[in-house]
């Protein structure tokens, strides 16, 4: 069965209005409509830099005691939880490849193979080359 949901721990945690330190939560995959619908959100459309609020808020399922999370919850995470976040979703939804089967050709044995993308060339800058 497909895990859909994973528990993470933040470096630092939500410090709620009360005080009180929420540090661990839950994530679930993203779906394509919560990225297309990010996007169009009023907040987004007006500042691309609160994508990343938005689109967590929609997946992020728990935080401590909170079933809710808001972009308001995310706004108020100190930035290396916001980036502890942002990579945690980037790992969970990042395509890495497909296994096929294959045959080899010396022996007719039958393996699978993990079938990876191509590599992205890493951008070289004017002052690098």
């Amino acid at each position: 069965m497909l895990q859909t949901e994973f528990e993470f721990a933040l470096p630092h945690g939500y410090v709620d209005d009360a005080g009180q330190n929420h540090r661990l939560g839950r994530m679930r995959l993203a779906t394509a409509l919560d990225e297309v619908e990010s996007v169009a959100h009023p907040r987004v459309q007006s500042n691309d830099a609160y994508l990343p609020i938005v689109l967590l808020s929609r997946v992020i399922t728990q935080l401590g005691s909170l079933s809710t999370v808001t972009p308001r919850h995310l706004e108020q995470l100190f930035a290396a939880d916001l980036a502890y976040l942002e990579d945690l979703y980037l790992r969970l939804n990042s395509y890495d490849g497909m296994l096929t089967l294959a045959t080899c050709p010396n022996c007719g044995s039958e393996l699978h193979l993990k079938v990876s993308p191509p590599a992205v060339p890493s951008a070289q800058y004017a002052g690098d080359r």
